[in-house]
């Protein structure tokens, strides 16, 4: 998720209030992938017996009656034009790689480039069908036309993106941001949605989210167990960058699935680990990583968790692993995604890409052996928790 640095006016909330109704069994059937198959990641099994990316087979769970397409999919800042501008064919191409290297979760926002990624996305799986691909998106703004727009030098997105928008947490106002998803997606219907930034680490709203979240909790999460009850979406949950809303969030409501953004990496895990992760084992609640290379540190490029400035100490352990990745002769985006993607609880992972290459080395990121040795020596310089899942152990 992103923080944000500029104000807007929040809207008036309604309430609305509904008993969770269960939906029958989600199934998932995948088309057959190109002849290029990778394997996937099997925890525990040795690599000869690992099984195709995203084979119609392998399927996580979460809850009762919800499944994803395999264990890794493709996050969507990169195609609302986050970091830098991406033209629509770079998109349209590292879509296509995405989808060719097995790909069949997309993760988006209307946020992300105000409009833009939901757009391209929808365009790319226009020609799809429906069944053979899982999508969420994100609610909490409302978006209108901006004749006057102008880039905030501190916005995260690029280009000219024509909207503006305001904060709704209420009733009305997530449902009509996911009907105006579906229009910009071109679909008539979405797997997951997430409640997008109702966070501490949201400039806009500091130590005031929690009055935004009492607007959520009689509006926003009801009015999406409604949605789910009527078939319209299969879950919801929270999409932060902090823990506090996703624990909140499961005291008052019934969520299904949580977007957990850069809180479990291979470089920051410990308090994931030992105090959100079991609280939402608790609950039976699955988590989708955002952020699993700590929005592109751990892939070498120069910012941290989305910001240009990089603490001293992450940059100093991020070196360290480096340094004993590389005797092992392991790349650190292999070692980093393979690491966020073996607990247990991680029904996905979501790094991003912006050109082909990049989505194809992620998704091929999964299928590469890793020694144990690798791991031990991690552990014994105290670089990582000896508590953290490991993909062989």
């Amino acid at each position: 998720m992103i923080r944000l640095n500029t104000t807007y006016q929040t809207y008036k909330f309604n309430t609305m209030q509904s008993r969770r109704s269960f939906i029958s069994s989600a199934t998932l059937a995948t088309a057959a992938l190109a002849s290029s198959q990778l394997p996937n990641l099997a925890f525990g099994q040795p690599i000869s017996e690992r099984d195709t990316l995203a084979q119609p087979t392998h399927q996580v769970a979460v809850k009762s009656d919800i499944v994803l397409p395999g264990k890794i999919g493709l996050g969507g800042v990169a195609l609302g034009n986050g970091f830098h501008e991406n033209t629509n064919q770079q998109i349209q191409q590292t879509l296509a790689a995405s989808w060719d290297a097995g790909i069949r979760y997309y993760d988006t926002s209307p946020f992300y480039g105000f409009g833009l990624s939901e757009r391209r996305l929808g365009h790319f799986l226009f020609e799809k069908e429906r069944k053979d691909f899982v999508i969420s998106t994100k609610v909490g703004r409302l978006f209108e036309a901006d004749r006057n727009y102008k880039k905030d030098p501190k916005s995260l997105w690029y280009g000219n993106l024509n909207f503006k928008y305001q904060y709704d947490y209420t009733a009305s106002g997530v449902r009509r941001s996911v009907e105006d998803s579906l229009l910009r997606l071109g679909l008539s219907s979405i797997d997951y949605v997430f409640v997008h930034d109702l966070s501490p680490d949201n400039g806009d709203f500091g130590p005031k989210w929690v009055d935004q979240f009492a607007i959520a909790q009689k509006g926003a999460f009801p009015e999406l167990s409604k949605m789910r009850a009527e078939g319209l979406i299969k879950g919801w949950g929270m999409g932060v960058n902090t823990p506090e809303p996703i624990l909140k969030s499961m005291e008052v409501a019934d969520p299904d699935l949580m977007l957990v953004a850069i809180q479990y990496s291979l470089i920051d895990h410990e308090h994931a680990l030992n105090e959100l992760f079991p609280a939402m084992d608790k609950k039976g609640v699955k988590a989708v990583l955002g952020g699993p290379l700590n929005s592109g540190f751990l892939g070498g490029k120069p910012r941290f968790n989305y910001s240009k400035d990089i603490p001293a100490e992450m940059q100093s352990k991020k070196d360290k692993i480096a340094a004993i990745s590389a005797k092992h002769g392991v790349a650190l985006v292999t070692l980093s995604l393979q690491f966020a993607a073996a607990h247990p609880i991680v029904s996905s992972i979501i790094p991003g890409a912006s050109i082909a290459v990049q989505a194809i080395e992620n998704a091929a990121a999964l299928t590469k052996p890793v020694p144990p040795a690798l791991w031990k020596e991690l552990i014994a310089n105290k670089l990582i928790s000896a508590k953290a899942p490991l993909p062989m152990s």
